[in-house]
């Protein structure tokens, strides 16, 4: 893949003495490890996440497997061989009926928003004396000892599609899952299909089948001589043919009652579109300040925003990014329960728009290029939801997504994350390589959290070899215990295992350098063990692109 000259920079913080888990709210039970990225290169961030490290806006951290309350599992989907559910096509009929008869489905769901950071591994301030415009050292610089690892081949196990189980049929042999769904655990042994009985059929289709003979016995018995059609072709077996894309596309009539539109904006370095609507959004956030927490009125109306001139030049066009300000307050606050303190616009800013991520472009990469980017749904001009991406080498990575709450009842988390396969899907005709949809943390200790895994053919990363395993194969590891090796080979290792501290990169006094000349210029430093357990959970290979910086 072409490269810039920019290069990845963190700070390393070390492990912390815990903090609050947002899932289970044990005080101190989540601990992680963490780090400040100032810059990242998108193969670097791919990279890590292969690792078990996730973003919250420039900060990446990576949860204590072993120790943390809630073990958090990177999981990943194999976004062209995805095949929707029945709860999933029943969510794509579910918006397809509102848009086309604009109705608001009565029932709230318990959709579990596509949130796959975690805000409460908040991070740290950075150092001050690192400055934004260092850049790296060009090779020649650096010490000629520092040499790249050969690329280490990532086992990836391929697995079919789950089908989905009546649940009424279920036994101990299953686990219940948010969306109503359920998972089959480890079989019985001696229980399955049996070979030498027909395939199951429908009630339905066994009672017209039945009606047909019986009518042909009375005919036969009448004299008459007739011949029985074969019944009609079952919905099931017309909908065979049909691909992911159709139910995502299912062509809508020309009285539609609503139009939805799906953008995508790049948020970091923040383009044209991306500026114009952040405006609007944090209009909305402030009539949802006076309304909700008696903020003065001195304030717009939400018809001023509403008449604001379409200007990209008027710092008053408030198009859409404001408006998402104001969605992500309210969502934060009613599913969250947040403060109000906690949705400020700096907040905002800080956790959902700032990247460390460069914008990346390839000849052989996606047009819209590499980076972050929000997905923003407007419905009949205004935004619902904001999905927020990360664009990588091999997959599209979700961030988070928040939504308008009067919309809650149209399960948007779920909508997003099909939608957001489709896109894998269409990015992966433009890149081949570019074929997963990471979901972000799989947790099975929080039964809310269980949902990712209805997303299928779907792996898990193991903790300590970081290789994919197939999450059929997790799931009755997991139920025994929360925290689990989920590589059956015991002989298995990292295949990127730290081999030389020495050859780690490092920046000092605005020069990079491997650690073992840096130890020579800092005679009598004892930062080894940190250096040692940094580049141990990096892995040699980014070890050896990652600059570290020193103070």
């Amino acid at each position: 893949m072409a490269r810039n000259r920019s290069c990845t920079i963190v700070e390393y913080f070390g492990g912390d003495d815990g903090h609050c888990c947002g899932y289970c709210k044990n005080e101190k039970g989540n601990v992680s490890h963490g780090m400040w990225s100032h810059t990242m290169t998108v193969q670097d961030y791919q990279d890590l996440i292969d690792r078990g490290w996730r973003r919250s806006g420039k900060y990446v951290y990576k949860p204590i497997m072993n120790r943390t309350c809630c073990p958090q599992y990177t999981i990943r989907c194999h976004a062209l061989k995805f095949q929707p559910s029945k709860s999933h096509k029943k969510i794509l009929k579910k918006m397809s009926k509102f848009l086309s008869k604009g109705q608001l489905p009565k029932e709230q769901d318990d959709d579990e928003p596509m949130d796959s950071v975690c805000k409460e591994a908040g991070p740290r301030a950075p150092g001050e004396a690192i400055h934004s415009e260092v850049k790296c050292t060009p090779i020649t610089d650096i010490h000629k000892e520092e040499a790249e690892c050969p690329a280490v081949t990532e086992v990836q196990a391929e697995i079919a599609d789950a089908t989905p189980t009546d649940s009424k049929t279920l036994g101990k042999d299953s686990a219940s899952v948010p969306d109503g769904r359920t998972i089959a655990t480890a079989p019985r042994p001696g229980m399955g299909a049996d070979p030498s009985r027909p395939p199951c059929r429908k009630a339905k289709d066994l009672r017209k089948e039945r009606h047909l003979q019986k009518e042909q016995m009375r005919q036969d018995a009448d004299g008459v001589s007739s011949t029985v059609s074969p019944p009609p072709p079952t919905p099931m077996q017309t909908n065979q043919s049909k691909s992911f894309e159709d139910f995502i596309t299912d062509s809508l009539p020309d009285n539609s009652s609503h139009c939805l539109e799906v953008r995508l904006v790049r948020s970091s370095p923040p383009s044209p579109q991306f500026k114009a609507s952040f405006d609007a959004s944090y209009q909305v956030y402030k009539l949802y300040q006076m309304a909700v927490h008696k903020d003065p009125p001195d304030k717009p109306s939400e018809s001023q925003v509403r008449l604001v001139p379409v200007n990209f030049e008027d710092p008053q066009f408030t198009a859409s990014y404001q408006q998402s300000v104001a969605l992500y307050a309210r969502y934060q606050m009613a599913i969250h329960g947040d403060d109000p303190g906690a949705c400020s616009e700096s907040e905002f800013r800080r956790f959902l728009c700032d990247s460390p991520l460069e914008a990346e472009y390839s000849p052989d990469g996606p047009e819209v290029g590499y980076g972050s980017f929000h997905q923003q749904y407007w419905l009949d001009g205004r935004i619902v939801a904001v999905g927020v991406i990360d664009i990588l080498p091999t997959c599209v990575s979700s961030v988070y997504l928040y939504y308008h709450p009067d919309f809650a009842s149209l399960s948007l988390g779920s909508y997003s994350a099909l939608r957001e396969i489709a896109f894998t899907r269409q990015l992966q005709k433009q890149s081949p390589k570019l074929s997963y949809y990471y979901l972000g943390f799989y947790i099975h200790s929080c039964s809310k959290m269980r949902y990712k895994g209805n997303y299928r053919p779907s792996d898990l990363l193991c903790p300590e070899t970081y290789v994919w395993v197939p999450i059929e194969q997790c799931l009755p590891r997991l139920e025994n215990s929360c925290y689990a090796r989920l590589n059956q080979d015991p002989d298995a290792g990292d295949a990127r295992v730290l081999k030389d501290v020495g050859r780690v990169l490092v920046l000092y006094k605005r020069t990079v350098m491997p650690y073992a000349v840096y130890v020579r210029k800092r005679k009598g430093s004892s930062e080894e063990r940190e250096v040692q357990q940094y580049a141990s959970l990096v892995g040699q290979e980014c070890a050896e692109r990652i600059v570290l910086y020193r103070a």
